[in-house]
């Protein structure tokens, strides 16, 4: 890595007073790249003595933090449940419990106005206990037994994380029980006694993403040292982790995943003696679960599998959902070839072109999917009628809703199920899959979190440069003049086949909406609202595609007058904060307000940075030349140039995110100052990558956010 030594004062003074996009060997900032060295906490400290003084000193900031706080703390927000066994487990955060309170109670308990909760772990009192910044990061519980669970807390919210074995019967940490020091590690159960993890056991066991590449088991009382190795991957790749998939009839099958990239997997089925064998899948699928030996996937590329050398092949689209028996994929184990004629592998659902499968899970029984048509959500059951193939029948939902499938019963058929939109409050629904006719039940609706008598809902389409379609959202103000005065946040991110969807936001609508702000939600290629291919189309090369379909929503906010470059503002997080650094720098000219949260900014760098090499499968890899040709004309670091009047920036990250590195936010404000460019910068010295570890954390980076944007964008 470069430092500040490696490259001459002279070069420094030319290239800042050139005023030229930075080079990554003459880069003036890179000692901000040192996570807490005393002199990058130095500028994070004197960079945010700066910010928060305008942003807390503004009159509104009070009101929005206790708005936001209200929101995030309020005692009848839904207790979000899951399962383990029959027990409803739910993590809760209010108040009075800012860690939080793992708890748990019965189902028909859950089900009524007022759950007896008891308590199993007060993460406040540990944290206070141990004199320790633990962030809750959920729990694996034993399987069958449901007694035993690996609980995984993490210091200040980073993604690696302590794993300790918990009774859930004493609740109490387990004397000599398992205990794993803290690590980005994957671990799942074998029995009752022992574990299959990946995680960073030493020098040469982690990837260039800092990812376990080594999959080891370990037994109850061995120390790591004692651990056996069972599979290797190549420090090329992003990692290897182990999957334990168990059905309700007794079928347990173990799975490595070696990711070769964010995208691409090779599945390797792991026999009793440790033998790992390759399964024919293709390498673009996600494996969604087990149900009568078979497993549950899903397809990201077409594939066509031929079970014999004289059988028609089986061909299967981009995006369907498929179940497959592993035994059967493997090599026979005579030269006599039998031609099946069953289903298998055997298609359940395949999208249509303005389709996608958003969530699958598997119970007892049934396979449910959340499908999506036209970013409008649906949930269908599936049922295997063996010969004559999979059938489906669907659940009750709302009109113009994001569904989302919260948890399933770890024995039975039982579903919980949210449905929500951008005005209409969260229902909780419980369902059996098994039964999808009987219908559902709701047990839990939000309250209205915000007026919503004078908002309206429409999905509109842009027309981005090449011609496509994108649509988008657009919740504005009941019969507002079409004057191009409205204040507009467009919210984005486009990328890693992850979709932008109809969700009632309390936070939105009570700090922006409420307010009267419109807000609008672009749904561009990137994402996965239609799909893979609508995510291959903005991949790599063709990242631009995602940039100009953003502008071109922005532009016709602009071009049918709901709004105007002057009251639009612009947020994304993580990806979305990449998308905003483009914003910035390509068209500074659509924007009054842009909000850039835990961003990835200097795409020159991002590989050498912690967990950038595992996405060079979504954006490419700068040490191809080729490839930086391309990367280097969008990378926002490099792209800041002088003589350009850029709008006032947000820019905010937080300093324990160990995903998406605080170094790329800081080199990105400390650039625009370079150029005399006025920003806001704000770094939380805790929160990781969501950049809000509790709720007064989470208050505060919300009232920062709006007061930012009201400055912007409502202010005359």
């Amino acid at each position: 890595m470069l430092t500040l030594r490696s490259v001459s004062p002279a070069v420094l003074v030319l290239a800042l007073l050139a005023g030229g996009p930075v080079r990554a060997q003459e880069d003036p900032h890179l000692a901000l790249e040192g996570v807490e060295t005393p002199s990058s906490l130095a500028w994070v400290q004197g960079e945010n003595a700066k910010t928060l003084p305008v942003l807390t000193g503004d009159k509104r900031y009070q009101g929005l933090h206790d708005a936001a706080l209200k929101l995030l703390a309020a005692k009848d927000r839904i207790a979000a449940p899951s399962f383990v066994g029959t027990t409803v487990f739910n993590f809760w955060q209010d108040a009075d419990h800012v860690r939080g309170v793992w708890r748990r109670t019965s189902l028909e308990s859950y089900r009524s106005a007022d759950p007896k909760w008891e308590t199993v772990i007060d993460l406040d009192a540990l944290a206070k206990a141990e004199g320790k910044n633990w962030i809750w990061k959920g729990a694996d519980c034993r399987p069958k037994t449901h007694d035993r669970c690996l609980v995984n807390l993490s210091n200040g919210g980073k993604d690696a994380v302590e794993v300790r074995e918990f009774d859930l019967t004493t609740k109490s940490f387990v004397r000599d029980g398992f205990v794993l020091p803290e690590s980005k590690q994957t671990v799942d159960w074998l029995d009752a006694d022992t574990l299959i993890l990946t995680r960073d056991w030493g020098a040469g066991t982690t990837t260039d993403s800092g990812y376990g590449m080594v999959v080891k088991t370990l037994k109850r009382a061995q120390g790591l040292d004692q651990a056996v190795e069972v599979f290797r991957g190549e420090k090329a790749d992003v990692s290897a982790r182990p999957h334990v998939l168990r059905d309700a009839a007794g079928n347990r099958v173990v799975l490595i995943e070696r990711a070769t990239d964010f995208f691409h997997t090779k599945t390797f089925l792991l026999d009793d003696a440790g033998k790992a064998t390759p399964l024919p899948i293709p390498e673009r699928s996600s494996i969604r679960g087990m149900i009568g030996g078979e497993l549950i996937l899903t397809v990201e590329e077409d594939w066509s599998y031929r079970f014999a050398p004289n059988a028609a092949p089986r061909v299967f689209p981009a995006g369907a959902l498929v179940a497959v028996n592993p035994e059967r994929l493997l090599p026979p184990k005579t030269s006599d070839l039998v031609i099946s004629n069953d289903c298998n592998p055997c298609q359940i659902f395949a999208p249509g072109p303005r389709q996608s499968i958003d969530q699958v899970a598997v119970t007892d029984h049934r396979v449910v999917a959340v499908i999506y048509d036209n970013v409008r959500g649906g949930l269908r059951s599936f049922s295997d009628r063996g010969e004559w193939g999979w059938d489906g029948a669907t659940l009750p939902v709302i009109d113009n809703a994001a569904v989302s499938i919260v948890a399933t019963a770890d024995e039975g058929d039982q579903l919980f199920y949210s449905v929500e939109g951008f005005v209409t409050p969260t229902q909780l629904k419980l369902a059996n899959a098994f039964n999808p006719k009987a219908g559902a039940d709701t047990v839990k609706t939000l309250p209205a979190r915000f007026d919503a008598s004078k908002l309206q809902v429409e999905q509109k389409e842009a027309i981005s440069k090449d011609g496509t379609k994108i649509p988008y959202f657009l919740v504005s103000q009941k019969g507002a003049k079409p004057d191009g005065s409205a204040p507009t946040l467009l919210h984005a991110y486009g990328g890693f086949q992850l979709s932008k969807l109809p969700v009632y936001d309390p936070l939105v609508g009570k700090l922006w909406l409420e307010r009267g702000g419109s807000y609008a939600v672009a749904n561009i290629r990137g994402g996965g609202e239609f799909g893979p291919a609508w995510h291959e189309a903005a991949l790599k090369a063709n990242r631009q595609r995602a940039y100009e379909d953003y502008f071109a929503v922005a532009e016709d906010l602009i071009a049918t007058k709901v709004t105007s470059p002057r009251y639009l503002g612009a947020y994304g997080r993580s990806n979305g904060g990449l998308l905003m650094g483009v914003a910035l720098t390509q068209r500074p000219d659509l924007w009054n307000a842009v909000v850039v949260e835990s961003p990835l900014l200097d795409m020159i760098r991002y590989t050498q940075l912690p967990a950038g090499a595992s996405w060079i499968g979504e954006y490419g890899d700068p040490a191809i030349p080729a490839e930086r040709a391309w990367i280097e004309r969008y990378s926002p670091y490099q792209n800041l140039k002088a003589g350009v009047k850029y709008p006032l920036a947000y820019i905010t990250t937080s300093t324990k995110d160990d995903r998406v590195h605080p170094g790329h936010a800081r080199k990105f404000a400390a650039r625009l100052g370079d150029l005399g460019q006025p920003y806001l910068y704000y770094e939380n010295t805790d929160g990781g990558h969501a950049n809000g570890a509790d709720p007064a954390a989470n208050a505060k980076r919300w009232a920062l956010h709006y007061t930012y944007l009201s400055r912007q964008l409502m202010d005359h």
